[in-house]
């Protein structure tokens, strides 16, 4: 007679799960006196031996039927984020039977989830020392090695992984990742382009090494590379965002604002605040600019969006130079109430009081600025709004100084040369 384990649904009670393992416990029990009776129906002559023998097979199979419903059962409650009663569960599991290396490694996903690394990375050895060939086992402990950062074990165990089962690009994709994590990006990239003919249609494999082109800053070929994963894997959000980020390193500004506008009609990145700066950036770029305005005051509402530094700083910025003076004054004193200490809301003050005929408060302004670190940009400002009160000896030594601090400025060189020819 034929048993098979059956996957019990979460939503099983107490009572239904205890019913089914009763109703397993009835059919061992009828197993072992069918064995007995027909030991008995055979004669003495058969020996005792060989009645032990039988009974203890049927307690066996009953074991290893308890054992693998009390794993699908916490396996269930893993997965449905229990995690308490998935420990209970599978240490039963184990307790019946301690051979099993899925259990093990149930256990430390189990324990690592909990924050238990140690633990967790104990199972995982108990598993791989059960069965060296169960891929399941570094593979987990190369993950736990990575959570308490020890980069070099989890490195050999993915590496580990990755020879039990080469045709699997997860394993070497979490090995090469690794590698790059240990600053050892052309190691990674050979370890990758070794088994490209395994994984020539495998969009993890390009996506790596897009990150890779893109840490060498040769963001062409990230985009390049983006693209084939894109291909790849059209629904993957992970590719697209990473191809729109490649896109703008490489100042193809309206591709990465199509694919970022295409990003944040998705449920779970319309809220991306870091997506939605960089659309407004590539809306700036495409000259946009009034699109690019509506993004930036959207970025500003809220809770959220009040307390965001940069949305206030840009969208000034921006308000500035469609001069949109009131726009500019709110931005500009709402930067400096946000951040005191950056020269940006002084700066952006000082601009539109120039622009307003106020000269004097520009210049205390910039002044400002300069107290908190600004550099030679904001020294050029500070001499226009002098050579404005005409004080022109005064602008004109403000500009050399700009000159000094960044020879290679042309503005500042361009104003130098404007003083003297006045002069």
């Amino acid at each position: 007679m034929a048993f098979q384990t059956r996957r019990v649904s979460k939503s099983l009670d107490n009572k239904q799960v205890c019913g089914g393992l009763d109703t397993l416990t009835r059919v061992g029990a009828f197993l072992v006196m069918t064995a007995g009776l027909a030991i008995g129906g055979c004669g003495a002559s058969t020996g005792g031996g060989y009645t032990t023998e039988h009974i203890s097979a049927a307690k066996e199979k009953m074991n290893i039927m308890k054992s693998a419903t009390e794993w699908e059962m916490a396996h269930q409650a893993f997965l449905a984020g229990e995690l308490d009663k998935a420990l209970k569960g599978v240490d039963r599991s184990i307790a019946i039977n301690d051979n099993v290396p899925k259990s093990h490694v149930l256990k430390g996903r189990i324990l690592m989830e909990r924050g238990e690394l140690e633990g967790a990375i104990e199972s995982f050895n108990k598993a791989a020392t059960l069965d060296p060939t169960f891929v399941d086992a570094p593979y987990y402990l190369g993950i736990a090695y990575e959570r308490i950062n020890r980069r070099e074990p989890s490195l050999a165990a993915y590496q580990k992984a990755a020879e039990l089962e080469p045709s699997n690009a997860q394993y070497v994709i979490a090995a090469a990742e690794m590698m790059i994590d240990l600053g050892r990006s052309d190691e990674a990239e050979t370890y990758l382009t070794e088994r490209g003919g395994s994984f020539e249609n495998n969009a993890g494999v390009r996506q790596t090494l897009g990150h890779l082109a893109m840490m060498r800053s040769d963001s062409t070929k990230a985009v390049a590379l983006f693209n084939e994963a894109r291909l790849l894997a059209p629904d993957d959000n992970a590719i697209l965002e990473d191809l729109a980020r490649a896109q703008v390193a490489a100042t193809q500004f309206a591709d990465a604002e199509s694919n970022l506008s295409r990003l944040l009609k998705s449920p779970d990145m319309r809220e991306r605040r870091d997506l939605q700066h960089l659309r407004a950036r590539c809306l700036v770029e495409v000259d946009r600019k009034l699109d690019a305005r509506e993004a930036l005051i959207a970025l500003t509402q809220g809770q959220a969006g009040a307390a965001d530094t940069e949305a206030w700083v840009q969208l000034g910025n921006l308000s500035y130079v469609l001069k949109d003076a009131t726009r500019t004054r709110q931005c500009a004193a709402r930067v400096i109430a946000l951040a005191p200490d950056r020269v940006d809301g002084y700066v952006l003050r000082g601009l539109q009081l120039r622009r307003d005929a106020k000269p004097k408060d520009a210049l205390a302004s910039f002044d400002k600025a300069l107290a908190l670190g600004a550099k030679s940009d904001v020294l050029i400002l500070k001499g226009m709004a002098l050579k404005d009160l005409n004080r022109t000896d005064e602008a004109r030594a403000v500009f050399a100084q700009a000159l000094q601090t960044n020879p290679q400025d042309p503005a500042a060189a361009a104003m130098l040369t404007q003083v003297d020819e006045q002069n």
